[in-house]
């Protein structure tokens, strides 16, 4: 493998006694220690000139990130506002002069939040910050009181089945009480040593102790939700910290018939506190969600027309839908108006590319990766004809890891595209070619198993995976304009350097090295997508 570090650092400065001796040295140390093309002025070519000047000087981020996010909001598949998305960027392509479709590839279970209400009414009133999960039942817009207890110590599944008459009527959580509400990163900054360890030795214990009470009922964590609603309960309450203040993972609900709500780290803490100590804490739950049975579930495709080569694509990969626990800000609205404000300014600044230049807009990546897959398998003739996939779906940082994604000519192709981007943008990029295949965790990957060269612009942290992924946190404040504006010169840099390559490239795959069991690891193939589904 290649590993390529446009970092520069600095030379450490001299003393006189040897001046001479030493700045020889250090000319020669800096000669050894950089390309060429790294220590001359670069040059831009116009095109990324305008690309540039553009970005930064007419910079359309803010004004679509507002768009989505306060306007259209979450983008759950199944939802209205599912069908909104498309409908707003169809019409700001229109804008710009670049046609846009709607693709439909299946269907889904149809749901629509409306409004929620859950209130603690016992022993003392209070508001309780909670949501709905994902396609979650209702109560028919009425308020439905009940007492909330927990799950019981039982000896086996025997135990268990005689006790479930008791949830009838009541809210049960199912979710394991959290010892503390501070990431380990604020303990580690804080915290005495033997209090540290002595709070991951108590959640440890009581990690396990909760895993041993799920398995003593006999029925995995999963079918816990139906097997209570089955019994009677008037909802499901979980926790799903995220280890982050204030955030917790928000997916879907497991429920036909009773609501699924998950609440706050605090006060499901007191809900459980309370239950555990005798004081029979009581709820009152209203919602008014809708099921809208089966809806498309669909893909929302844009193209500027090749001239030269109008059967041959670049493709700009961002999936569209999201969870609902937020707006979906980082996941995925940062990809999706990275994806269109780059369209936006090529229509503007290379309005007639060698290439057709697609901008894929995925449906339904959260239920795994079903509108890439689609379309890979319904357009056979767009994929064999495909330069190169750039995919954008990890956060709002700019861009930090190019990986090749297992093709043994990565390394020439790319170098020379990113070559062509401003180096302040790609001095701190790090690149490993040829990399390897990536495995499914976002929509490159459909285009990889298809042996197309598809790149994933894996970006900075900036607390993705604790702070925003899938939580509630995901919102706009979290967006790091900056950073996207360095995501949208690049990607338009490569994507115009893709476009007008002579021919295209070498799609040679590497061979794999052996897997954990010593057995020859296979590159990854099509899979089907889900064309039809009813949730979670």
């Amino acid at each position: 493998m290649v590993h390529v570090n446009f970092l520069r650092k600095p030379l450490p400065s001299a003393k006189p006694v040897a001046l001479s001796l030493l700045l020889g040295l250090s000319s020669l140390t800096t000669a050894f220690a950089q390309p060429q093309w790294m220590m001359q002025e670069q040059k831009l070519e116009p095109i990324v000139e305008q690309i540039v000047a553009e970005a930064n000087n007419n910079s359309q981020l803010e004004q679509l990130a507002h768009e989505l996010l306060d306007v259209v909001g979450p983008r759950l598949v199944g939802t209205p506002q599912m069908k909104n998305a498309h409908d707003w960027a169809v019409d700001k392509y229109k804008g710009w002069g670049i046609e846009a479709r709607y693709e439909e590839f299946g269907e889904w279970r149809g749901w629509d939040r409306g409004i929620s209400h859950i209130d603690m009414v016992y022993p003392r009133v209070k508001t309780l910050a909670g949501t709905q999960l994902a396609w979650s039942p209702t109560t028919g817009g009425k308020a439905v009181e009940g007492e909330v207890i927990t799950l019981p110590d039982v000896r086996d599944s025997v135990a268990f089945k005689a006790w479930l008459p008791n949830v009838k009527g009541k809210y049960v959580l199912i979710s394991m009480p959290q010892p503390t509400g501070r990431p380990d990163h604020n303990w580690e900054q804080f915290g005495r040593p033997e209090s540290i360890e002595k709070m991951k030795k108590e959640r440890d214990s009581l990690t396990a102790a909760w895993n041993q009470k799920i398995q003593a009922t006999g029925v995995s964590a999963n079918s816990l939700p139906r097997i209570l609603e089955d019994a009677g309960a008037a909802g499901i309450l979980s926790s799903y910290w995220s280890r982050e203040f204030g955030s917790n993972k928000i997916f879907g609900s497991r429920t036909t018939k009773v609501p699924s709500l998950d609440i706050s780290l605090e006060d499901y803490g007191i809900l459980y506190r309370l239950a555990e100590n005798g004081h029979k804490p009581r709820i009152k739950v209203e919602t008014d969600s809708k099921d809208l049975g089966t809806v498309p579930t669909f893909n929302t495709i844009a193209e500027i027309k090749g001239t030269e080569k109008p059967d041959e694509y670049v493709i700009l990969s961002a999936h569209f839908d999201s969870w609902e626990g937020g707006s979906g800000a980082t996941d995925n609205g940062t990809g999706t108006i990275t994806m269109m404000e780059v369209a936006r300014i090529l229509k503007k600044v290379y309005p007639n590319p060698k290439r057709t230049i697609l901008i894929g807009h995925w449906g339904s990546e959260e239920q795994g990766l079903n509108g890439s897959r689609a379309f890979v398998l319904d357009h056979p003739d767009i994929v064999e004809k495909t330069q190169a996939v750039f995919n954008q779906d990890n956060g709002t940082g700019r861009v930090a890891n190019l990986n090749g994604s297992g093709f043994l000519h990565a390394y020439d192709f790319m170098g020379r595209w990113m070559a062509a981007a401003p180096r302040d943008i790609t001095r701190d990029i790090q690149t490993d070619y040829p990399g390897s295949p990536g495995g499914g965790g976002s929509d490159h990957a459909s285009f990889v198993a298809a042996g197309i060269p598809a790149f994933m612009m894996s970006s900075l942290s900036w607390g993705y995976s604790t702070i925003t992924w899938h939580t509630n946190l995901d919102t706009y404040d979290k967006l790091i304009f900056d950073d996207l504006k360095s995501n949208v010169i690049l990607i338009a840099t490569l994507a115009y350097k893709a476009s007008e390559e002579p021919e295209l490239v070498n799609r040679e795959k590497r061979v794999l090295p052996p897997g954990r069991d010593g057995q020859p690891q296979q590159w990854p193939t099509i899979r089907q997508p889900r064309r039809t589904g009813v949730g979670y």
